[in-house]
């Protein structure tokens, strides 16, 4: 039965998919938005679905895959848009994911509470619980992407040594337990810092998954263009190679004008991608004007066999990095 409250597991013991030897079949979904968020899940549902039946037991989506893209412009009616962690989202991924047997990490926009709102990507198990949450940290505000006007920043882990469960669950750069591994999910302008990346990594991440939404104006030159689509990809492979943990991209596809009429709206570049722990790339990026899953297997067993070879981790000058804590090094 599908849970009418979800009850996240993120802490719990089972043992990381890296530790089984296993393989992983993993998906990426890419899919254009339309006005309606119910339409929008149906879509998900049967992208879903398609990657589920080409054997997929790991499904991730995009940013805020039910509602277009309303940090294009500051008004209050996208509020309205808001759910609860067990809202109808959450319900119908519920229900996918214990129908499939799939593990599927989807997103919402997330009301915490009064005035309290988040960009939140939900881990939803196998048998339909919630295995973990995670509220992006890295909030962007720029023209045509004002997203600290709708977000509040994901919670800082506690500083305490010993933790709770309790005090940890939904918290930043917190990997989260599921059967087919730790994973450790960021959200699309986290994908632009190292030090996230990292620290998923230092907590036992298995891999890194980044549901994303980002384009182009189309008022950039071409070669302009260009260099921004490689630059966000080439990011994202690096934190594969600095912490050799295969990364998982979703990102949305499509045009979506802006609601105000200031601009031209968004291009939404497309570009998924599955990349392995040396940055290489899995399958071929999606175009930016497709649709659906894509597929690839992972050798999770990988991440120990390089970290021997290239010693990152033990190399570490943990003794020399406090400054990182600053602001700029003045």
């Amino acid at each position: 039965m599908k849970p009418s409250t979800p009850t996240p597991s993120a802490l719990t013991s089972s043992p990381p998919a890296s530790a089984t030897g296993a393989r992983l079949k993993a998906a990426v979904i890419q899919q254009a938005c339309q006005p309606s968020q119910a339409e929008n899940l149906d879509k998900s549902v049967q992208l879903i679905e398609e990657a589920a039946e080409q054997g997929a037991q790991l499904v991730l989506l995009q940013e805020l895959h039910t509602t277009l893209y309303f940090c294009q412009t500051e008004s209050l009616a996208p509020f309205d848009l808001a759910e609860p962690l067990n809202g109808p989202t959450f319900q119908r991924l519920s229900s996918t994911a214990q129908r499939l047997n799939t593990v599927i990490v989807g997103s919402i926009f997330e009301r915490r509470a009064c005035g309290i709102y988040h960009n939140t990507a939900l881990v939803i198990e196998r048998d339909g619980s919630l295995a973990g949450y995670y509220r992006k940290m890295h909030i962007p505000d720029d023209p045509g992407f004002y997203e600290k006007y709708y977000f509040t920043p994901g919670d800082a882990p506690p500083e305490t040594k010993h933790r709770t469960d309790s005090e940890q669950e939904g918290c930043g750069f917190q990997p989260i337990n599921t059967s087919v591994g730790r994973l450790g999910v960021l959200v699309c302008w986290d994908q632009w810092y190292p030090e996230a990346a990292r620290l998923m990594a230092l907590a036992g991440a298995d891999l890194l998954l980044y549901p994303t939404a980002i384009g182009w104006d189309s008022r950039d030159e071409q070669s302009e263009q260009q260099r921004q689509r490689d630059a966000w990809a080439t990011i994202q492979r690096s934190h594969a190679i600095a912490n050799h943990l295969p990364v998982l991209v979703a990102n949305r596809s499509g045009h979506e004008p802006d609601p105000s009429s200031l601009s031209p709206g968004i291009d939404f570049w497309g570009g998924s991608f599955i990349a392995g722990p040396q940055g290489e790339l899995l399958a071929d990026p999606m175009c930016s004007n497709s649709e659906g899953p894509l597929i690839a297997e992972l050798n999770l067993n990988r991440t120990e066999q390089l970290r021997r070879i290239w010693p990152f981790f033990r190399d570490r000058r943990v003794d020399a990095y406090s400054d990182l804590t600053r602001r700029f090094r003045d």
